[in-house]
């Protein structure tokens, strides 16, 4: 009861940021009913995945201060378990998605426990290193289809099915993603709150102070690393039924764990806000970016070179992002 108490608690916020989240938050559940075109319902559902996606990487990347550049890996996990048991065994997504968040935390348990012996650009090149090594086993892996992936097929079921996650329009996928959305941004705004959130913040500033007031360094990052994961394969499980059709490749690339640190370190690294703030400038910026200038084969990757430009002009201003403007301009009109 506590617990649910603390994730709807958000008195330590300002009350023109609660007024703004709300209006937002009601903009989100009315966006459908409102006249949109497929490419803008398209785009707010990539939006919702990479809020999640960067809910989860700003545990460890933003409270923990780990940057992880690998988290592609267990969009691959958690999207290639759904697939799987839904194409070979007909299991429904409401049970493949714990199955493949087990999996996927469990994997990073096995490697986070040497990983996090690793500090700084190390820990960063190695997250990338397990990631591509998954990527490569995933490529020559026959069951999971290999480089060719694997397809779920739409002649199969009948739409609604909300078992499965097969629906011929996307407002279903968008309000079942909202509900994750909602309950993610819930369950940091306890998390930052709880004893692991504290602790992580504490060993961000200094680890020996941390470990001199008792703190388990090595645990509390190894245990937040699969909270992160948790978050990232839910999302790639529902990846996997609103695409239906899967490739190492583009699952699991390393764009994607680029582009998801990006947008947690452009919106604000470390705060409640800033991983939604990120995809909400980056995202769109995506999807225009894609069919303006991504399609060019001369100029496959300058999306990410404009990301990254984008990113180091914040920096220059603020180091902890757009939330961190927010916060400067804040203080200083507080003190006139």
């Amino acid at each position: 009861m506590e617990t649910l108490k603390t994730s709807f608690d958000f008195s330590d916020f300002p009350r023109i940021d609660l007024t703004i989240v709300g209006l937002v938050a009601l903009s989100l559940l009315l966006f459908p009913l409102f006249p949109h075109s497929s490419f803008a319902m398209a785009t707010m559902i990539q939006f919702l995945m990479f809020s999640l996606y960067g809910m989860g990487w700003n545990t460890i990347g933003g409270y923990g201060g780990q940057v992880d550049l690998g988290k592609a890996q267990y969009v691959g996990i958690g999207a290639y378990t759904t697939a799987v048991m839904l194409i070979r065994w007909d299991i429904p997504f409401w049970f493949s998605m714990p199955v493949g968040v087990v999996l996927g935390v469990t994997w990073s348990f096995i490697i986070g426990y040497p990983l996090f012996r690793l500090k700084g650009h190390y820990f960063a090149i190695a997250t990338i290193a397990t990631s591509l090594v998954l990527k490569d086993l995933f490529e020559v892996w026959d069951f999971v289809g290999a480089s060719q992936g694997l397809e779920i097929s739409p002649i199969k079921y009948t739409s609604p099915d909300f078992l499965r996650l097969f629906f011929r329009e996307d407002i279903y996928y968008y309000y079942i993603l909202l509900m994750f959305f909602f309950l993610g941004i819930l369950y940091i705004n306890w998390f930052r709150k709880s004893r692991l959130g504290y602790q992580l913040r504490c060993i961000k500033d200094n680890e020996s102070v941390a470990r001199s007031l008792g703190i388990n360094v090595h645990l509390a990052k190894v245990k937040t690393y699969a909270i992160a994961t948790s978050f990232v394969c839910v999302v790639g499980s529902f990846h996997a039924c609103y695409i239906k059709s899967i490739e190492p490749e583009d699952t699991m690339s390393l764009d994607i764990s680029i582009l998801i640190a990006l947008m947690a370190m452009l919106g604000g690294a470390g705060s409640l806000w800033g991983p939604i703030i990120g995809a909400g400038i980056l995202i769109p910026l995506k999807s225009y970016l894609k069919d303006w200038l991504g399609a060019s084969a001369g100029l496959i990757g300058i999306d990410l070179v404009i990301y990254a430009s984008i990113i180091m002009l914040i920096s220059a201003t603020e180091p902890k992002g757009i939330w961190g403007l927010i916060q400067r301009f804040r203080n200083k009109e507080s003190h006139r």
